[in-house]
């Protein structure tokens, strides 16, 4: 009897001692992988973040994210390519107010006539980024739409390949059959991989919305990826995607302002709103140009001002 116990508590020892390795090395392997994810957020977050400036001149307090004040992002999908700056042929402004529990998205197309701040000159919006980058940007949309830009978020739309191709591809609802760059879309629900997502968002000459449309695709595009990067089944394949990041979006958002909208806006992600500028098509100096009236110009600016609950 004894024997057997002394073989009992033998046994009983040598579980617990297996089982005390195994936990370890399972512990080991998860500290290591949480070390790997935040040392490759971390290089994603350095790379990503461009501070421009502290405060809008169209702000007299900053903004307190804490505090759920409302703010606005200006989102910037840019074709920037090798040795080329590249023009801005997506524009957003975003008017986010957690109160009201809504966001607000007005596409600016990229032929609307405008002043370019900092140069004097009337030409199309998107040429801001290509004569000065972020900052003219900003300062010309603020010149337009009277309201500050707090944050921006730029995306080089030629390697937004990448981070579709990191998620793993995207699955759209495409509402025209066309074909572009060699790939064929048909009408309906169809898979993208990271070329083909590209070709669906630039075409523009074969739909009858012209830049609308394309802007509707690109919306969809950038909808889906932000949807298929939130799944837990992209988690084994982060250092694809903070690579992709990294390389493909510049941001004045830190790490922490981040966490606090995904946080403190919750309510206000609900209802997303989305506005088109009205304007017509002229041909100025045998350039065409898209105008804006007076009229459609202060609509605007009195709707994302109250929105923003600005004075």
């Amino acid at each position: 009897m004894r024997s057997h116990r002394r073989k009992e508590k033998k046994k009983m020892k040598r579980w617990v001692k297996v089982t005390l390795i195994v936990s370890g090395v399972l512990l080991a392997g998860l500290l290591i992988y949480i070390f790997s994810v935040y040392h490759s957020l971390s290089k994603a977050l350095d790379a990503m973040h461009q501070p421009i400036r502290d405060k809008s001149d169209k702000r007299v307090e900053e903004v307190t994210l804490k505090e759920k004040d409302p703010f606005t992002v200006l989102l910037l999908g840019v074709d920037q390519r090798e040795n080329d700056r590249g023009r801005s042929d997506t524009i957003i402004l975003l008017s986010v107010n957690e109160s009201k529990g809504s966001i607000k998205m007005v596409s600016i197309p990229r032929d609307t006539r405008v002043e370019i701040v900092g140069r004097g000159t009337m030409d199309k919006i998107n040429h801001a980024y290509a004569f000065g980058g972020v900052e003219m940007s900003i300062d010309t949309i603020e010149n337009f739409l009277d309201v500050p830009v707090d944050y921006y978020i730029q995306v080089n739309m030629e390697g937004f390949k990448d981070i579709v191709d990191a998620v793993g591809g995207v699955t759209v609802n495409n509402d025209m059959d066309f074909s572009f760059g060699g790939t064929h879309f048909p009408k309906g629900t169809v898979s993208l991989n990271g070329t083909e997502a590209l070709n669906y968002a630039r075409m523009r000459k074969e739909d009858p919305r012209g830049d609308f449309g394309r802007q509707k695709r690109q919306r969809q595009i950038i909808e889906a990826v932000i949807k298929k990067g939130a799944s837990i089944n992209t988690l084994t394949n982060y250092g694809d995607i903070f690579e992709a990041l990294g390389e493909n979006v510049r941001t004045n958002l830190t790490f922490g302002e981040m966490i606090t909208i995904q946080r403190n806006y919750r309510n206000a992600a609900k209802t997303v709103e989305q506005y088109q500028i009205d304007g017509q098509g002229q041909m100025i100096n045998n350039i065409y140009y898209y105008v804006v009236s007076d009229a459609e110009r202060t609509k605007l600016q009195n709707m994302l001002k109250e929105h923003l609950e600005i004075q």
